[in-house]
């Protein structure tokens, strides 16, 4: 079982993080499907994500949740909410068995204050957030939702070829269309024989014409 210096090392972060900040790091597991935290909770902690994947979502004004992006190793969860001193502002969610290093806030403001690597490694990962937000909320708008479904389908199964027992009113939400438009899309992906759908399951069946489907794994 891999231990905190691990996992720091594997990432090359053991020189990024005081002796006093490592010490107060644990070492978090989640299970696939469960929710981390949802936008608004409040946030004490920083999250390194190092093995796994999650999905991340934002509730729009008018009450629907749209995917913002999934997050595979190495990243960051908590980094706006540590520097804006607010609470959560998405939904994050494990698609896979996670494991994340936890850091309390007050062991980096104690810490890492005026720390210039720190304050560097904060301002890379942020700015490269914003530019994802802003280029999946183009592909929600843009897209067809052939691409977007099928880009969903490929993004919820990394390690597995079934999504089991999917809600279809949550997933027509989550990208940003109708539960109608999206039955029909999986009705012409049945047909085609890309999926399978039994018992409330979807099983792929050809990820190869969903890959094409999609032109590139877009939620990615």
């Amino acid at each position: 079982m891999q231990t905190i210096n691990d996992y720091l090392h594997q990432y090359e972060l053991a020189d990024l993080f005081p002796p006093a900040v490592i010490v107060s790091m644990h070492i978090e597991h989640h299970a696939a499907g469960s929710r981390l935290f949802s936008q608004g909770d409040a946030a004490e902690h920083l999250y390194l994500l190092v093995k796994g994947k999650l999905k991340i979502s934002m509730l729009s004004p008018e009450g629907k949740r749209l995917i913002l992006a999934f997050k595979t190793p190495f990243d960051i969860v908590g980094d706006i909410e540590y520097v804006q001193k607010c609470p959560f502002i998405n939904t994050v969610e494990a698609v896979t068995d996670l494991v994340l290093l936890r850091i309390p806030h007050h062991a980096l403001d104690h810490e890492m204050s005026g720390n210039s690597l720190f304050q560097q490694f904060l301002l890379e990962t942020i700015t490269r957030k914003f530019v994802t937000k802003a280029q999946e909320l183009n592909f929600n708008l843009l897209y067809a939702v052939d691409v977007r479904v099928a880009s969903y389908l490929l993004s919820m199964t990394p390690d597995k070829p079934r999504l089991d027992s999917p809600s279809l009113v949550d997933m027509a939400d989550l990208i940003g269309t109708s539960y109608r438009h999206l039955n029909r899309v999986l009705q012409k992906f049945e047909q085609a024989g890309w999926i399978q759908r039994t018992n409330g399951k979807i099983d792929l069946l050809d990820r190869d014409a969903l890959f094409n489907q999609a032109g590139h794994n877009i939620y990615e």
